[in-house]
């Protein structure tokens, strides 16, 4: 049914899933299309329509295949499984951030319990991802890459872990600066204050892509629990 996998992090039903649901205009728990909110002046859907089709999401292990001999359920079993051995914890908060030329929500505080369990997913969840093909390695492997996140996408098949590892909830596809300016108020208006404050992460993700490309999700694992109880 799906063509690639992820684990992501996805807020839990509630306000601040429903906002970043209706800003991408995709709810990646319902896997259905949302209606944007309407801004004057402001075409919503053409700067949403690349971080669309992934949902309201923070990556914690990139989309792969899956290996040879794996199956949607022994790698929901072993997502489950890594879960109940982690312990859930809080982020001070999220704040707006511009990354590059796009804008995302990213984390306040100190990030080293997300880091580690960042790498700690990657790590534990690899044999369940296909080993990189070489045309997708050349396709990732950008000039910009260092020769450790070159080694990375070898390894895992994504540059950006480890060390290089930042937690964020994309926004918008790539902006002009102009553009960029004209969002940030509107996208403070429109999360206004339902984002947590502390922001608990406490629970995983296991999602899939669709035959049309759009992720949606599996089954939502709690942290530091023995079965999958919400």
């Amino acid at each position: 049914m799906f063509n690639r996998y992820a684990i992501y992090f996805t807020p839990p039903p509630g306000d601040f899933a429903q906002r970043g649901a209706a800003w991408l205009g995709w709810d990646v728990e319902t896997g259905q299309a949302v209606q944007h909110p309407t801004f004057p002046g402001v075409d919503i859907a053409k700067a949403t329509q690349t971080p669309r089709k992934y949902g309201f999401h923070g990556t914690m292990k990139a989309p792969f295949f899956l290996a040879d001999g794996q199956t949607e359920q022994s790698l929901a079993d072993a997502v489950e499984w890594f879960c109940s051995a982690q312990r859930a914890f809080s982020l001070k908060g999220l704040k707006l951030s511009q990354i590059g030329p796009f804008l995302a929500l990213t984390p306040v505080g100190d990030t080293t319990p997300l880091n580690v369990l960042a790498a700690d997913v990657v790590r534990a969840l690899d044999d369940f991802r296909a080993p990189i093909k070489a045309d997708e390695f050349n396709r990732k492997n950008k000039p910009s890459l260092s020769d450790a996140q070159r080694h990375y996408l070898q390894e895992f098949g994504y540059p950006h872990v480890m060390e290089f590892f930042r937690f964020h909830m994309t926004l918008t596809g790539g902006l002009k600066a102009d553009e960029s300016g004209t969002l940030r108020p509107v996208l403070e208006r429109h999360f206004g204050d339902v984002i947590p404050s502390p922001f608990p992460i406490n629970s995983l993700t296991l999602c899939g892509e669709r035959p049309d490309g759009y992720f949606q999700e599996i089954e939502r694992f709690a942290l530091g629990k023995a079965s999958n109880s919400l």
